[in-house]
């Protein structure tokens, strides 16, 4: 298996961020980002570059949430190899509070958007590629697209000035022959773009769906460290730092940091295969119903849980 070209993503502080509410120390963060670089992992995606006054509660939130430009240069002083990253939500951000690239700490702002906002994404896409960024963009729960849209999509995606499309699996509901499917079909309506894959791990699927990506030739690679993202979390960033082969990555470094923060942390937060996220990973449904059930009373009622989800009439609200 070919793996040369591909670069890890790592998104321990965004996708993780969305369990524990952007609540890790600068500490924390400076340690991640130390272990990453000396692993030699490509990018760290740092938090959300989104503007707090286009989003509600955003005052509860960890700094991470809304990266402040003069707040990374306090955390991140020496900056080495590994790149910095953020993500912006299409209509939660506000263009004017991104520097130009040669004024900021980071080097590739990502763009999420659902595939009926894809004209706008590509329009924030331009702008961040005007002042000097890496762009990407990241088309979510593409298990729910239809097809015509996707091809509408592609048309605009083609002809814009973004470097990686992303494949997302939002929902953790893709098997290794969707991600070939979908892989394919990227490549042949966007033969002038890269491409990124990120997963989640609903069904156990995150880390292989990832290598069959990466053997069809896809290039950025989205995980986190021991999988900690939303819900069921991600493709874990040991096992592709320990399975890419012919490349220059450090398994050493990652595991140290998996003992020193993310160990511990996982005793006081949860994410990661527990089983309504597979329930709802197998249904191909958003795991909110999943995530609120396991902050219940009723959390580990799984039969119950599938049959409200399987069963028309049932309603949650009940």
């Amino acid at each position: 298996m070919k793996t040369n070209h591909c670069k890890i993503v790592d998104c321990t502080i965004r996708d993780g961020g969305l369990v524990n509410n952007w609540d890790f120390s600068v500490e924390f963060v400076q340690k991640l980002y130390a272990g990453l670089n000396e692993a030699g992992v490509d990018y760290m995606e740092i938090g959300y570059k989104n503007s707090p006054k286009l989003l509600k509660g955003s005052e509860d939130a960890g700094p991470w949430r809304f990266l402040n430009d003069d707040f990374l240069r306090k955390v991140i002083p020496q900056k080495g190899n590994t790149k910095l990253s953020a993500l912006v939500d299409v209509g939660r951000v506000d263009e004017n509070d991104i520097l130009p690239r040669s004024e900021s700490m980071l080097d590739l702002i990502r763009v999420a958007c659902y595939s009926k906002d894809v004209d706008k994404a590509l329009a924030l896409v331009q702008t961040f590629h005007d002042r000097g960024y890496e762009t990407t963009l990241n088309i979510m729960a593409l298990s729910n697209v239809m097809e015509n849209e996707l091809l509408e999509a592609f048309e605009l995606i083609k002809e814009s000035s973004v470097d990686v499309v992303y494949i997302v699996d939002s929902y953790g509901s893709l098997d290794h022959n969707d991600v070939k499917y979908l892989v394919e079909k990227f490549k042949t309506h966007l033969p002038n773009k890269r491409l990124g894959v990120h997963t989640h791990n609903n069904m156990q699927l995150a880390f292989s769906n990832t290598l069959v990506a990466a053997e069809l030739g896809v290039e950025l690679l989205d995980a986190s460290v021991y999988g900690m993202g939303r819900a069921a979390g991600n493709c874990p960033t040991e096992l592709l730092v320990a399975h890419l082969k012919g490349t220059k990555y450090n398994l050493r470094p990652v595991l140290d940091v998996l003992e020193q923060l993310m160990v511990p942390l996982r005793e006081k937060e949860e994410w990661g295969y527990i089983l309504p996220y597979m329930i709802t990973g197998a249904l191909d449904e958003h795991p909110r119903s999943a995530m609120a059930l396991r902050s219940s009373e009723d959390k580990d009622k799984v039969v119950d849980f599938y049959d409200k989800l399987t069963t028309p009439e049932v309603n949650f609200d009940k």
